[in-house]
């Protein structure tokens, strides 16, 4: 079931920016979006917060120029995603400009699993034999993992921006502004961001200390902000306002051409424009090559595309990495259909519907365990409820990968399976909205009986309401090409979501294209007006295109929808154009792809 709403806003607020000098439509989007005053607005690296109010940050910093100072060896030990492997190019990269002498080591998540375990650290000494070790985008859960460095004389230095465990581990130093006692106003910030802050406090560092006035050049970080950006759009972490001004400014780098060889690569196999990349691109096209390498394969192969400088190896990369993605996409048609066959027994089984269960739990001995968490995802978006999919791991273990929805904090939930069920989970971690674990798979369906009585008792049925929320009504007047074009200047994302607006329409013409898609020719009907014969009368002189992704099937006359702007480019001319989401008519939903 789903519920359109209309995003509230402060009316001071809204007067307040309008009396700033934004336009009263973008004042009224904004200040539903919590933005108070024009200076959250700013994209300017000026406006970043601080590094220094990073705990331990300093610390970090000196602890690594000394170690560049020594010429010891470093080591980074990083995730099998997109945020890890940026993070990782990001701390390889500025490392090396800062002559540090500096290697990588990312875990195959088949063999070694996710994080700092004691096993990655066993490997790292036997093969890389480094003197410290520095987790990107992991590391705050990995107490016995660190114990393990320690042991074997290998200290540790943890970046990371998940939420801690009870016990943090014994590291030289952590930073992570999710950790207790940091006044870091970024909460939200990915691993990548992390990994950058820490490198400009140690470029503070090392220039107070003159290194840059020994021979060494001093580098301009800004550079890094194209990998800065992908990995945290890729991560779909919230933009607020300080992760906006990174991304914003690694956009303006790539457009401008100055990206790193393997992110123009990506972009030229995944046949876009560098001049018109948005967090679209970065989310849905780049993203998902790189995280296929993790899925897959190795996500060596990812990282070693955003490390080199060589143009001809970042497209050789590119093309294998694109090569692995439609791999994936394969395996992920296939595990869906398996997916929702196996749940709609399930369903029949033990629940009349779905709308007497609270949370889905699935287990195949044939998925591929680089993928669940991608089905998670779409089984959430398909039914509303938190999902958790499992796949064979390793010595009878199967590994689960969920994702959640509003309401429904994942981890905490997980913590709370753990707490009543001690032995049940055999290792957890991850965000409110999506997580990882380990059980024995002998232990799955009591998993997913208790999984579900914490669902029901944390879950409202509000809760398991889609809720599509939209920015109310556009006046006639507003419907301009320069609105989408101003609109198309911001970066949108999690947590700061892309505008969208309601309406009622009359289907003047509708045609297929492409096969699948529903070109539309729209005319508005005046709101207030519910007679459908009235409606008819009543319509705006204008005439707007419309397109309805992946829905052949044709509109009745008169529709309800949910509609984004969008800039249209063919043949050389530029128009406004509906990109619809969602319609509705006689209370039956039809809903388009958006991408």
């Amino acid at each position: 079931m789903s519920k359109i709403t209309i995003r509230p806003y402060d009316a001071q607020i809204f007067q307040a920016l309008s009396g700033s000098g934004l336009p009263p439509v973008l004042a009224r989007i904004y200040a539903a979006r919590g933005i108070e005053n024009s200076a959250q607005l700013e994209t300017e690296l000026t406006h970043l917060a601080p590094f220094g109010q990073l705990k331990n940050i300093t610390a970090a910093a000196t602890l690594l120029a000394d170690a560049i100072a020594a010429k010891k060896r470093l080591l980074i030990i990083a995730d099998y995603d997109s945020d890890g492997a940026t993070a990782c190019a990001t701390g390889i990269r500025i490392l090396r400009k800062f002559g540090a002498i500096v290697d990588y080591l990312v875990p195959n998540r088949f063999e070694y699993g996710y994080g700092l375990t004691p096993e990655i650290v066993r490997l790292a000494h036997e093969t890389k034999q480094p003197d410290i070790l520095i987790t990107v985008d992991n590391g705050i859960a990995s107490v016995d993992g660190v114990a393990e460095a320690n042991r074997l004389g290998m200290p540790v230095v943890i970046t990371d921006h998940h939420l801690p465990g009870d016990q943090l581990p014994d590291a030289l130093t952590i930073v992570n502004p999710n950790q207790p006692g940091c006044p870091f106003p970024s909460k939200d910030i990915a691993g990548v961001g992390v990994i950058f802050y820490l490198m400009l406090a140690l470029r503070a560092e090392l220039r107070q200390r003159g290194a840059f006035t020994a021979g060494l050049p001093e580098p301009n970080l800004a550079a890094f902000l194209d990998l800065v950006a992908l990995g945290t759009v890729a991560d779909v972490v919230k933009l607020d306002s300080n992760n906006r001004i990174l991304v914003q400014q690694g956009l303006q780098r790539i457009r401008k051409g100055k990206a790193c060889a393997g992110i123009n690569a990506l972009m030229q196999v995944s046949r876009r424009d560098v001049r018109q990349i948005s967090t679209y691109e970065l989310g849905f096209m780049l993203g998902p090559r790189l995280n296929a390498a993790g899925r897959l394969d190795d996500m060596s192969l990812g990282i070693e595309c955003l490390i080199t400088d060589d143009e001809a190896y970042a497209a050789e990369i590119a093309k294998q990495l694109d090569e692995l993605n439609r791999q994936r996409r394969e395996i992920e048609s296939t595990m869906q259909e398996s997916a929702l066959s196996k749940l709609e027994t399930t369903l029949k089984t033990c629940q009349p519907d779905i709308s007497n269960t609270h949370s889905i739990c699935l287990f195949d001995h044939d998925w591929h365990q680089g993928v669940i968490g991608i089905l998670a995802s779409r089984i959430k978006d398909k039914y509303h409820r938190p999902v958790i999919i499992f796949a064979p791991g390793n010595d009878g273990e199967i590994k689960g990968s969920g994702r959640s929805i509003n309401g429904f904090h994942l981890r905490d939930a997980l913590d709370l399976v753990s707490k009543q069920h001690p032995n049940l989970i055999r290792k957890f971690g991850g965000h409110a909205a999506a997580a990882g674990l380990t059980i024995h798979g002998d232990d799955f369906e009591v998993f997913r009986a208790v999984f579900e009585q914490v669902a029901q008792t944390l879950l409202t049925p509000a809760d398991l309401t889609r809720v599509i929320e939209t920015d109310g009504d556009l006046e006639l007047s507003d419907i301009k090409l320069e609105l989408a074009e101003m609109l198309e200047r911001q970066v949108w994302g999690q947590g700061f979501p892309q505008p969208s607006f309601t309406a009622r329409f009359y289907v003047e013409s509708q045609r297929i294209v492409g096969e699948k898609h529903l070109k539309l020719k729209l005319r508005k009907l005046h709101p207030a007006s519910t007679d459908h014969a009235l409606q008819a009368v009543r319509k705006s002189d204008e005439i707007y295109d419309g397109i309805l992704f992946f829905h052949s099937d044709p509109l009745p006359d008169i529709i309800d929808a949910v509609y984004r702007l969008q800039i249209n480019e063919y043949n050389g001319k530029t128009s406004l154009q509906f990109l619809l989401e969602h319609c509705f008519h006689a209370d039956n939903p039809v809903t388009g792809d958006a991408h």
